[in-house]
């Protein structure tokens, strides 16, 4: 039998053979994910500040992973707007100007208040009675803050807020904005006077819920994001003065022309 002769025998008895499933390994697809959820929740509770530099190799010994997987979550972070790569210094924490405060708040408005107008009117009243819940536990977070708590209360309700509203599209795109409002609400939280007036107001919207008054629901939900970006911005234009005087000069000239 010829070499051509005995490779096409040997390939029809592969062929011939039962397949069997493969026991390739293939590289876990949670590692990044899981790399970029830990990175973001230190920026959210602070333990990375605005400005703060992030250095490769310190966050592969800090996590124990490649410098591969770490540039990878990076890039990621960045798209999202936490982080921002400078020339010739590399990746920091990004910082929250006043102007793209305002902007970041105006469109949680709109988005959220949406949301709220489609509870209103699609949600289950298993779905009101969590909500509820989750407002009572947000309630005891702010009389006993620690920034971990408040991030898993604010989750908890947006999660059961978003599922009640019944639109996969809002809910993807407010999870980008909440992903930008992490590091502002920080921020809005350093106002103690801001702590008593937000759970009273988040108490109002999910009243008007509870009411199926969905026009009420969208201008409470509306209303609620502007006071919360007015502390913010308060505590913003202390922290970049120059800023936020630019941008009151810049709003008093927009006044006079119209």
């Amino acid at each position: 039998m010829d070499r051509s002769t005995r490779r096409q025998a040997d390939q029809a008895t592969d062929a011939a053979k039962p397949q069997q499933p493969s026991l390739r390994v293939a590289t876990p697809p949670t590692l990044r994910h899981q790399i970029v959820e830990r990175l973001k929740e230190a920026i959210e509770l602070g333990e990375f500040p605005p400005g703060a530099r992030l250095i490769d190799r310190e966050l592969c010994e800090r996590m124990g992973v490649s410098r591969t997987s770490i540039r990878e979550a990076l890039r990621e972070l960045e798209a999202a707007g936490l982080i921002t790569t400078l020339p010739n210094k590399g990746s920091i924490v990004s910082v929250v100007t006043p102007e793209m405060a305002r902007s970041i708040y105006e469109v949680r408005a709109a988005l959220e208040g949406l949301a709220a107008r489609l509870f209103a009117r699609r949600a289950s009243l298993d779905q009101i009675e969590d909500l509820k819940k989750a407002v009572d536990e947000l309630a005891s977070v702010y009389t006993n803050y620690t920034p971990q708590r408040l991030k898993s209360a604010k989750s908890e309700f947006y999660r059961i807020l978003l599922e009640g509203s019944g639109n996969p599209i809002v809910a993807d795109m407010l999870r980008i904005i909440h992903t930008r409002v992490s590091q502002l609400r920080a921020t809005s939280h350093s106002n103690p006077s801001r702590a008593e007036p937000s759970i009273a107001e988040i108490r109002e919207i999910v009243a008007a819920l509870e009411s199926r008054n969905a026009e009420a629901a969208w201008y409470k939900c509306v209303r609620h994001i502007e006071n919360a970006a007015e502390a913010a911005l308060s505590v913003l234009a202390v922290q970049h003065p120059s800023k936020a005087g630019q941008d009151k000069a810049a709003a008093k000239r927009k006044s006079r022309k119209s």
